[in-house]
């Protein structure tokens, strides 16, 4: 049939190195001779004989290679080419063979995977991929659209990858990083990943710089670098650009001269030394894919010069702290991070996986759409779990009932099925390369929800606790606990859920890809870790996790719960939903961790004893808001670290607190849901006119105390008593700021105490101001109450915190914090966030000495000279968040002008006064701001104010509240026109 198919055919081994086309055509040449010779007795056959002896007596190449394409040009070929280096090889070879549509083949083999997808080339699209043997050795890869590859006359390209024995450890991982690189051959080609490719593009193509740079692209494993940078490294932009180009992917076991003689190969070298020579004088491009380390990275640097060739190395890994390595060196940090899909481009994807492009889903398939909705959050925009799912739908029956059955059964399924099961295979790449106490902490993941909101410090406090991080160097268990969260973003095992403006720290909160989550569910329950009671667990398993979580949706009575949990083995117990007073006993030992977050039917009564868990060392009821009262028991816990009672009606601490000499975090009070809010609108308005301001009558106080807790119908009396006497009737006789807690006297003797919030010092303000002043391990404070008899106190307290690092200080009403702060005071250098909430009429002159200051908010301020405030804090060279909140500016005409040279290191500026009309201009001069990335108006701003934003040279998005009309709109974006970088335009 071959014979038949086709007219010429050859079969080439052993190319010469370095390559040469007038001998590799010779080869290819004689080979069609000598088989029209074996063709006897046909006369055609003999004549085509005629001409290629006719090719082989030119001598001179471009006559050679000319009419080697014109004999071509009309006829089938059928070309083999055996062991195939590089993608180079392959480009001077291909370009020899005409593209004549008579059917023609070229199967290329070779042992890089790389080489054998890149061979079908990108312009036709992603190669399909097929394994033909169960060991997993021998793989094709083949044009879309060729018999699904059945037929290997059609294929474009296959290759044989991994031949060695599966059983040794080298082969193991040779074996992984196979299926690694065959499944970002299955994220296919780059749909919604224009805007990515430009980018990198223009990060390669930067002509202004002669230094060899290195270009990093960092992000989870699945997630599309091979793809992106295959695509690139192809690409029209940079073909002609390099003398010498070479594209490795990285193999295990790392052996960095095997990886070098490769690289020599690629590059027509004759060995390493030779490739070191000419990368001193030639402007190369080198492709590192997939580095895992930073020692793998100083292996192979010294090999490449730095030479003003404007020479550029790309390097992919999924851990940004190795990119951050990588470019270290270079003179400018070129690091970037490819994200996941944004929600259209995943849909378009899967829908091209699933059915043809042409498919109008959502007409035709109406009743699939909720399915598919459910798989593609499940993806959350991966290219590889998109691609894979998809490409098994397309082979199933497309009905919902088939499409449930997956979404029901992913866990499974990732497991079991052998077309799904890549997936797993390369986000566990991810999970095995973590050290051990990383693992750790991403296995105890599993105990939050799916697609649950996980607070920075509330995992860092809950790891400390749990003593995954211990203190070192100087540096705290929870600072500790802190940078492992951050290195788990690092490596793409979580997912930052909010890069908060309001946030110095950059990331305060996670998510857990749902696919990783179902990896970390898993491993934790290999290894005992995590129990969950929910809804349709079995009745039979017997939970002996170490970490117990409760969903809200377990609806058990005490019997099962008892029958269930091994109490004796458990260690935290974490509660989502409402609570039942069995989920604690006197079994639980060995309880470490009590987090009640938000949990709801949680009263005084049943956290009665408490003091009986002594091990206890977290305990959280914030959001608990029928919590109104702690025990005496409390002083009990003396192992206890943290306690978080904020969002409670707790309006008092126990005086036995004292005794909890291991306590580093206090944080208690009400938080404002809507920080812009003052508390005038927040809190004094919901109080009755007569109560305001003064001591209330006692009858006045309860009555309005009991018309407040009559209607409470699942209070118990004695429930009830306690909201009065201990909530609603001292608040209001003692007109108490509800954001703050009245603390015991000796507070100080709490010496390892590093955050304390918030604090009500109105009352016997002196002797809570000394206390504090003993805390000289602080470096949070947040206190409320202050007044001019206690201010000055207070400021010199702060004086001798040198380790703050956070202060905040409240004081809302009449007349708040005015002549309250004044003097000349030095804080610490140490402080970088400061929150003023209060009348103040003018700033404070020791703001102006805060030179490490990289945060500030002010409510309600009332700073009536604009001008003089702007002036003192543009002058703050690490300021870096600016937040003017609700009436922090005051004025019957306000007119804000950022003058040149101030502002240097401002990154998010929110302008929320509540002004409206009476904000009549927002300037910014040329200079001014220029790393300003945010601008954030909380309240409306009207068309005309803003001017000359164009002068802001770093600006990425302008995010509104509130109302606009079209015109006003219009105006807006008029302005932003002016500016090259066009920002973004959102509404928050």
């Amino acid at each position: 049939e071959i014979h038949k198919k086709f007219e010429c055919r050859a079969w080439v081994t052993g190319l010469m190195r370095p390559f040469n086309s007038t001998e590799f055509l010779k080869s290819v040449v004689e080979q069609f001779y000598i088989n029209f010779l074996q063709e006897e007795g046909k006369e055609e056959k003999a004549a085509l004989g005629t001409q290629v002896l006719k090719i082989m007596g030119m001598t001179k190449k471009i006559y050679f290679a000319h009419e080697f394409k014109k004999f071509l040009k009309e006829r089938s070929y059928f070309i083999v080419l055996n062991d195939i280096l590089t993608i180079e090889e392959w480009d001077r070879i291909k370009a020899c063979f005409p593209d004549n549509k008579k059917g023609s083949l070229i199967l290329v083999s070779t042992e890089q995977i790389g080489v054998a997808s890149l061979c079908v080339g990108a312009e036709n699209g992603a190669p399909e991929h097929k394994q033909l043997f169960a060991d997993q050795t021998l793989h094709v890869f083949y044009k879309k659209g060729s018999q699904d590859g059945k037929d290997l006359t059609e294929a474009g390209c296959s290759s044989q990858v991994n031949t060695a024995s599966s059983d040794s450890s080298a082969g193991r991982k040779m074996f992984n990083r196979t299926e690694t690189m065959l499944a970002a051959f299955k994220e296919s080609r780059l749909i919604g990943r224009e805007n990515e490719k430009s980018d990198i593009l223009k990060l390669i193509a930067n002509d202004n710089s002669r230094q060899r740079e290195v270009i990093c692209l960092w992000g989870m494993g699945g997630i599309g670098k091979t793809t992106i940078i295959r695509d690139i490294y192809q690409s029209e932009e940079l073909a002609g650009n390099f003398d010498k180009r070479a594209c490795i992917t990285i193999m295990r076991p790392f052996n960095p001269q095997e990886l070098l003689k490769n690289l020599a190969m690629q590059m027509e070298c004759k060995d390493v030394e030779d490739l070191v020579k000419k990368l001193e004088v030639k402007k190369y491009l080198i492709v590192l894919d997939d580095l895992l380390s930073t020692t793998e990275w100083d292996a192979l640097i010294p090999s490449f010069p730095a030479t003003e060739t404007s020479s550029r190395i790309i390097v992919t890994t999924r851990i940004k702290d190795i990119a951050k390595h990588c470019s270290k060196n270079s003179e400018h940090e070129k690091i970037y991070e490819l994200k996941s899909l944004g929600q259209n481009d995943a849909r378009d994807l899967f829908i091209e996986k699933v059915f043809d492009r042409t498919t109008n889903f959502y007409e035709q398939y109406p009743e699939l759409v909720e399915q598919a909705n459910l798989i593609l959050k499940k993806c959350k925009g991966l290219p590889l779990a998109i691609v894979t799912i998809g490409g098994f739908l397309a082979n199933q029956p497309k009905t919902a009932v088939e499409w449930r059955k997956l979404n029901e059964h992913i866990s499974a399924e990732l497991e079991m099925n052998p077309e799904l099961g890549t997936i797993r295979t390369i986000l566990m790449r991810s999970y095995d390369g973590l050290p051990y106490h990383l693992k750790s902490c991403f296995l105890y993941l599993p105990i939050f929800p799916e697609d649950y909101r996980i607070g920075r410090g509330r995992l860092a406090r809950r790891w400390s606790a749990e003593g995954y991080s211990r203190e070192v160097h100087g540096r705290s268990a929870e600072e500790i606990a802190g940078s492992y969260f951050m290195e788990l973003i690092s490596r793409s095992m979580i997912l930052p859920s909010q890069q908060s403006i309001r946030s110095t720290k950059g990331i305060d909160a996670c998510q857990v890809h749902d696919l990783m989550r179902e990896i970390s569910m898993s491993k934790s329950l290999e290894e005992n870790l995590v129990f969950t009671l929910e809804q349709g667990c079995s009745v039979n398993t017997q939970g002996i996790a170490r970490h117990l979580a409760i969903n809200g949706n377990w609806e058990r009575d005490k019997t099962e719960f008892e029958s269930t949990v091994d109490m004796s083995r458990v260690r935290s117990v974490t509660v989502f939903g409402k609570w039942k007073s069995f989920f604690i006993s006197d079994k639980m030992s060995l309880l470490r961790v009590l987090d009640l977050e938000d949990t709801t039917g949680l009263y005084d009564h049943h956290i009665k004893h408490i003091g009986n868990l002594l091990h206890l060392s977290y305990l959280s009821l914030r959001g608990c808001d029928d919590i109104l009262h702690l025990p005496d028991s409390l002083g009990d816990l003396r192992q206890l670290e943290t306690l978080d009672i904020r969002d409670t009606q707790v309006m008092m601490l126990p005086n036995t607190i004292i005794k909890l000499r291991k306590l580093q975090y206090l944080r208690a009070g009400g938080n404002s849901t809507n920080e812009n809010v003052s508390y005038e609108e927040g809190v004094l308005e919901e109080i009755p006119h007569i109560m305001r301001n003064r001591l209330c009558l006692l009858p006045q106080c309860l009555l309005f105390s009991y018309l407040l807790s009559k209607d409470r119908d699942d209070l118990k009396i004695h429930d009830k008593c306690t909201m009065i006497c201990c909530a609603i009737l001292p608040a209001f006789a003692m007109c108490l700021d509800l954001y703050g807690v009245l603390v015991p006297r000796r507070m100080r003797k709490l010496k390892a105490l590093r955050t304390l919030g918030v604090v009500n010092i109105g009352r016997r303000g002196k002797d809570v101001v000394q206390d504090i002043e003993g805390l000289t391990q602080l470096c949070k404070l947040g206190v409320t109450g202050v007044n001019k008899e206690n201010g000055q106190e207070l400021c010199s307290a702060v004086v001798g915190l040198r380790r703050l690092e956070s202060l905040s200080i409240r004081s809302e009403g009449k007349p708040g914090l005015c002549d309250c702060l004044e003097g000349k005071f030095s804080f610490s250098e140490t402080l970088q966030s400061l929150k003023l909430y209060g009348n103040l009429v003018k700033l404070p002159e020791w703001i102006q000495g805060l030179k490490n200051l990289v945060k500030l908010k002010l409510r309600s301020s009332r700073i009536t000279e604009h001008d003089a405030a702007i002036q003192v804090l543009g002058n703050l060279p690490n300021l870096a968040f600016l937040h003017l909140l609700e009436k922090s500016l005051e004025g019957e005409e306000v007119r804000l002008n950022f003058q040149q040279g101030t502002f240097l290191s401002l990154v998010v500026l929110e302008l929320s006064m509540g002004l409206e009309e009476r904000l009549k201009s927002v300037k910014f001069e040329h200079g001014a701001a220029r790393k300003l990335e945010v601008l954030k108006f909380g309240t409306r701003i009207y068309s005309g104010v803003l001017s000359d934003l164009r002068y802001l040279a770093s600006l990425k998005e302008v995010l509104l509240k509130d109302y606009y009309t079209d015109y006003e709109l219009a105006c807006l974006r008029a302005e932003l026109t002016e500016d090259p970088r066009r920002p973004i335009v959102k509404w928050v």
